[in-house]
């Protein structure tokens, strides 16, 4: 077994030379990405923290019911928010809505259009799969190393951490909800002289709208799960006080914003379900 283990192939040694090039001549495409996604983050955590507390709970709620038309709904999401504004942790959970809403505008913004051409394309799509896995099944805490080596400390690291692992969630979902468009709607759009555009966007796009839907709330489920890993490489919000529990072991701290993490998931869940009628 010795000659096995003498002649190891340099996975390692090839991934630290990548990244080690990257950082030598990409540093302008590196700088101007973090300029880019700190100036989101600061708008985001602006529109939230500003305004009063009331004001932005109401405005949630208000959404809630422009979206789902429940008054229930609407009610447990304004006494979820009070509640987290009674805990005390108003401030972090702003802080982690921003990781959450940023890393869920990157995603959707790049995971649709890649999910409609894989679906369009099936070699593509086949191409693809084995990167999405691997996205996936990569532990997280793995994407944090490069994130600190291009940049730094801070929420960014922890914005891209987040949809590097997130991303697959809207591919995914939106070639399934794209290529699960009944045939007979194609052809008889096809027969009325459709062109691909209208296809797609009186066709396709909305037949797929509960799957685009359950990408969003997957992306916002899966970012919600890295908020206390981003933690660990500076990122604040609800996380911080995670990690602080943990290291001092202490049972309250830990129970108490662990609890807050699960009821901003319910809420956000709760606000964009969408069903097929």
């Amino acid at each position: 077994m010795n000659w096995l283990t003498e002649t190891k192939i340099p996975v390692g040694k090839a991934a630290r030379a990548a990244f080690d090039w990257l950082q030598d001549n990409g540093a302008w495409f590196f700088d101007g990405l973090s300029d880019g996604l700190e100036a989101l983050i600061g708008a985001v955590l602006w529109a939230l923290q500003t305004p009063s507390p009331f004001l932005v709970i109401t405005v949630f709620v208000a959404l809630t019911w422009v979206l789902q038309r429940s008054w229930k709904t609407a009610l447990l999401v304004g006494l979820g928010f009070l509640f987290i504004l009674n805990q005390g942790y108003w401030e972090e959970t702003t802080e982690s809505l921003t990781l959450v809403l940023a890393s869920c505008v990157v995603c959707m913004a790049l995971g649709v259009p890649v999910g409609i051409a894989a679906a369009h394309r099936p070699r593509l799509y086949r191409i693809m799969r084995p990167v999405l896995d691997l996205m996936q099944t990569l532990p997280t805490f793995v994407y944090l190393i490069p994130a600190i080596v291009f940049f730094g400390i801070g929420m960014v690291p922890g914005l891209i951490a987040t949809v590097i692992f997130v991303l697959p969630a809207p591919i995914r979902l939106t070639h399934l909800g794209i290529s699960s468009t009944p045939r007979p709607l194609l052809e008889a759009v096809q027969a009325f002289g459709g062109t691909p555009r209208q296809t797609l966007w009186k066709v396709e796009l909305p037949w797929a709208m509960p799957q685009i839907m359950a990408g969003l709330n997957q992306t916002i489920m899966l970012s919600l799960s890295m908020v206390v890993i981003a933690a660990l490489v500076g990122a604040d919000g609800l996380g911080v006080p995670v990690v602080r529990a943990l290291n001092q072991v202490n049972t309250a701290l830990g129970f108490e914003s662990g609890f807050i993490i699960v009821v901003v998931a319910i809420l956000l869940d709760r606000m964009l379900r969408v069903e097929r009628k």
